[in-house]
């Protein structure tokens, strides 16, 4: 019997964010992270950061399942019902999972006491890149994937697409992330692994670059205007 999704999230919502933050990345790396000290993980910086500058009031429901979960992981009987939270494969041993959860609660209780809001930053992980720029992920990864060429004539016609199917209101949230990635003020090549991380299989059309070609799509989805057919 699996277990209903508002009991879930009670219990373990925050920390399947956290957890989903480390996919990927190095959990147990002394080199990028220290239990002993202030220093977080490259992961859960990136998390705490997204975290304080969208929803800072979780920070402290994830202290809180993290540690819960590290002092009472699932007993045989609620394995065998499978009405508990499965920590995915993060390379680490079961018994070094339960104290690597309590380092992580370690980690975001300090932040959450020190105060110290991480300044915004460019994304540093596969994970902060989707949770800054949702939308645009779904933009790139559902329009520009690499079966791009065979589903649509161009780019212009896959971003019409885009726009024709997609509500108005998503439409203005993606042109409004655009420009939140632009106004990181990276260069070209920076900008290739940003979309690359968010979905894009294919080049930009020539002669545009990546930064040039994000600033012309944000342009015409802001001044398009719906067609409402002739009279």
């Amino acid at each position: 019997m699996s277990m209903k999704p508002l009991e879930f999230d009670r219990r373990y919502g925050e920390l399947d964010v956290v957890v989903a933050a480390f996919v990927g990345q190095e959990p147990d790396n002394p080199e990028t992270g220290d239990p002993e000290t202030d220093t977080a993980p490259p992961a859960l910086q990136a998390y705490l950061r997204h975290t304080w500058h969208t929803r800072p009031w979780a920070l402290s429901i994830a202290e809180q399942q993290l540690r819960e979960y590290a002092r009472n992981p699932p007993g045989r009987l609620r394995l065998r019902l499978g009405e508990f939270y499965s920590v995915p494969d993060l390379g680490l041993s079961e018994s070094r999972t339960q104290s690597w959860l309590s380092e992580m609660a370690d980690h975001i209780k300090r932040s959450i006491e020190s105060g110290d809001v991480p300044p915004p930053a460019t994304p540093q992980t596969h994970w902060e890149w989707h949770a800054r720029f949702g939308e645009l992920g779904q933009f790139l990864g559902g329009w520009f994937s690499q079966d791009m060429p065979d589903e649509f004539g161009d780019h212009d016609a896959a971003v019409r697409d885009y726009r024709e199917t997609v509500d108005p209101q998503l439409v203005a949230r993606l042109v409004g992330e655009i420009h939140e990635l632009l106004a990181l003020g990276l260069e070209d090549h920076d900008y290739a692994v940003g979309v690359g991380e968010l979905g894009m299989e294919v080049e930009p059309p020539a002669p545009f670059s990546v930064e040039s070609w994000l600033q012309a799509v944000a342009e015409h989805l802001a001044t398009a205007r719906p067609d409402y057919g002739k009279k």
